[in-house]
């Protein structure tokens, strides 16, 4: 299993691949496997019988796949780029900053 600084909701950038340079909301994070959803990125066309639809239709569907975990950084707003993420300790409390500027992500 990975430990993973990249959690559910966060945003994220592409950092390779053909969507390189998008930016997305994780939807999903895979720790077993090391990959991760993102709405938006490495969509890909899906063949669907009927018998397998929800709704009784077959047909075409356009839809996200998992990535890997390497390929995308989180996205700082105050940075305005994908940034490195860090952690910091006050008391008992645990909080992610970005490396780069030092502003709580949490």
């Amino acid at each position: 299993m990975f430990k993973t600084k990249i959690k559910k909701e966060d945003q994220v950038v592409v950092i390779s691949g053909s969507d390189k340079g998008k930016r997305g909301k994780v939807l999903f994070v895979d720790n077993e496997k090391n990959r991760v959803l993102v709405e938006g990125v490495n969509k890909k066309k899906k063949h669907i019988k009927k018998a397998q639809s929800p709704n009784g239709q077959g047909g075409i569907l356009d839809m996200e796949f998992p990535m890997k975990l390497s390929k995308v950084m989180f996205f700082c707003e105050k940075c305005k780029k994908g940034v490195r993420v860090g952690k910091e300790i006050s008391g008992d409390n645990k909080y992610r900053i970005c490396r780069k500027c030092g502003k709580r992500l949490d």
